[in-house]
């Protein structure tokens, strides 16, 4: 975690920095101001802290004067001798208002309220991720154009889709393969990404359609689908991962092994 540290006495800044090491070895004093315009300067040319300490009378003016100046969301721990500026603090939306002399527990509590409002904002953005996932809704059908027809082809029957670089066909589960003019790249962009999987430049291949994973000697991995295909089906050993991760959020598989 990445500190400034906003403070003009150096007795202050010394304790402060002492207690902030000894409480965390994962906790870096990224920088030291002593002023507003001082502050604003290095918040302007610098990556931006984790977190601020900062007291509130500084010579140039009121710490609060930055944030007139630099617009951020970085918490903020007042430090300061006087309790008349708590109302201000609020207002900045502080996590924590500490009276000097400041002692170990005082700054181990104001960095415990920080951690939890850091683990709460992962916790939102988490549930937002999911939450744009299972909201994204995905036709049941594709409509395949041929000749001056559109064919309705419902998903749960795709068994893959694959191209030759000349053209791509889309197999389904009854053995049927159909002429479908467009790359797997377009095709991929209508398709739920929890239910079809790019396992190659020729492949994409639908979960429910893969029957038996092979562990190839090359630790790349050879799939059986539910119907024949005109090639064999690998997945590489850079993306064997990322596929094993994809199809645990499925339905249990047969895995084999050949060497």
């Amino acid at each position: 975690m990445n500190v400034l540290i906003i403070e003009n006495d150096t007795p202050s800044f010394d304790n402060l920095k002492h207690i902030l090491l000894n409480i965390s070895s994962d906790i870096h004093v990224a920088g030291k101001t002593t002023s507003v315009v001082e502050t604003i300067t290095w918040l302007e040319s610098n990556p931006l802290p984790d977190l601020i300490f900062m007291d509130v009378l500084l010579p140039d003016g009121l710490a609060f004067n930055i944030f007139h100046y630099i617009e951020t969301e970085i918490p903020v721990v007042i430090t300061t001798v006087h309790e008349k500026y708590a109302l201000k603090a609020f207002r900045l939306n502080s996590i924590d208002y500490l009276l000097k002399p400041l002692g170990k527990d005082d700054v181990r509590r104001a960095l415990s309220k920080f951690n939890k409002q850091l683990n709460w904002q992962k916790l939102l953005s988490h549930f937002s991720q999911l939450q744009e996932i299972f909201l994204t809704r995905y036709s049941d059908i594709l409509l395949i154009p041929l000749n001056d027809k559109l064919i309705p082809v419902h998903i749960p029957d795709i068994v893959c889709f694959y191209t030759n670089n000349e053209k791509t066909q889309l197999f389904l589960k009854d053995g049927q393969n159909i002429l479908f003019n467009k790359s797997l790249d377009m095709i991929l962009q209508s398709l739920n990404p929890q239910m079809f999987f790019r396992a190659n430049k020729q492949f994409v291949i639908a979960r429910r359609a893969v029957t038996h994973i092979t562990i190839w000697f090359d630790s790349r991995l050879l799939l059986t689908l539910s119907t024949d295909t005109p090639e064999r089906v690998y997945v590489s050993k850079n993306r064997a991962a990322e596929f094993k991760k994809w199809m645990s959020l499925g339905s249990g598989y047969a895995t084999g092994r050949s060497l």
